[in-house]
């Protein structure tokens, strides 16, 4: 079968693999989408593992089931989860199951930019969605990144009304406007470099947009009745952005760090600034658990996401590396969709 091989951003090549075969407890997956996450561009955190196949945000068709597969078969369609949390241990139970050790030592084989993928039974048991129907398998490849709003929303304690600022708006932080948005938050607005990532922000639910540079304090206190924002959400790593997101949290309110800064650097805050009197919050949030999958999987089949219209090139696997390179540019690009069985 055809795979796409990442050896660096601007070098993903089409290769072969053998099509994997499964055992007792395992399906074999035929991907029909499998969209390309910021997460993927990550080249400083994959600098030791390459060459290797990418992608975790997959839909396809179950084609081979193993001896004693339970609840699923030949022929459904169905989302699939790469890291699976064991559900038993003390981080699960305590409601952090993305910090699971079972979580980081599971993934599907060999990726998901690929033509067919095997999901070990674990997989199976506590990392796939059927689709019902009318959810296409676009939409079913964006359970993953939707379920990594709704785990961040909550830990963020999101509540309708609040006024919810998100600084970086690609594809993640669309996400997280249009999530806001339909879950009922007061006022959404977008942070951005990019003018055309800050008019898609108002197309999925920003009633404002800032440019980055624009003194967003100031602006935001401007158009919300003189307050900052109750819940400021960082879809960017730029060190001036998590710099700038402190400065945006009205007293009482929440950081939510939703992405890495690149490498492992230090950052200095603020402490009496944000601590004393204040009572900032800040947390984080580290993908999804199967409990956020279903929660995504039926905002998505309410359709009240936008997510057809964030998809902006649709490429077969024979096109993975122009599909990296639209990505990393960002110039006209919000979500890449590869089809690989084109």
């Amino acid at each position: 079968m055809r795979v796409g091989m990442y050896y660096s951003n601007k070098d993903v090549r089409v290769e072969q693999k053998p099509v994997p075969k499964i055992g007792p407890g395992e399906v074999l997956v035929k991907i029909h989408a499998s969209g390309i996450c910021g997460s993927d561009l990550m080249e400083w955190y994959r600098a030791n593992r390459v060459p290797v196949v990418l992608g975790h945000e997959v839909a396809g068709e179950i084609v081979e089931a193993g001896e004693g597969v339970e609840g699923f078969k030949v022929g459904d369609r169905v989302s699939v989860t790469h890291h699976v949390p064991c559900l038993n241990c003390h981080y699960c139970r305590t409601g952090h199951e993305t910090t699971c050790d079972t979580l980081r030592r599971t993934n599907f084989d060999p990726g998901g930019f690929c033509e067919f993928v095997r999901l070990p039974a674990i997989n199976v048991q506590l990392g796939v969605v059927r689709l019902p129907d009318g959810v296409s398998y676009e939409e079913g490849s964006m359970v993953e990144p939707v379920g990594c709003v709704v785990r961040g929303l909550r830990l963020a304690r999101f509540r309708p009304g609040l006024t919810v600022l998100v600084m970086g708006t690609g594809a993640s932080g669309l996400l997280y406007v249009n999530v806001a948005f339909v879950l009922g938050a007061g006022r959404v607005f977008g942070v951005d470099l990019s003018p055309m990532r800050l008019e898609a922000a108002r197309t999925f639910g920003a009633i404002s947009t800032f440019e980055a540079e624009d003194g967003v304090p100031a602006r935001l206190r401007s158009m919300n009745e003189g307050r900052l924002a109750d819940l400021v959400i960082l879809c960017a790593g730029a060190p001036e952005a998590i710099a700038q997101s402190h400065r945006c949290v009205e007293r009482g309110g929440t950081v939510l760090f939703s992405a890495p800064c690149n490498g492992n650097q230090p950052v200095s805050l603020p402490f009496n600034d944000l601590f004393w009197r204040n009572e900032i919050t800040l947390t984080s949030t580290y993908g999804s658990a199967p409990a956020d999958s279903n929660e995504a999987l039926a905002l998505i089949r309410s359709g009240r996401l936008h997510l057809k219209n964030m998809i902006t090139h649709r490429l077969g696997l024979g096109e993975i590396g122009k599909g990296f390179r639209l990505a990393l540019e960002a110039r006209d690009a919000l979500k890449v969709m590869i089809e690989p069985q084109r």
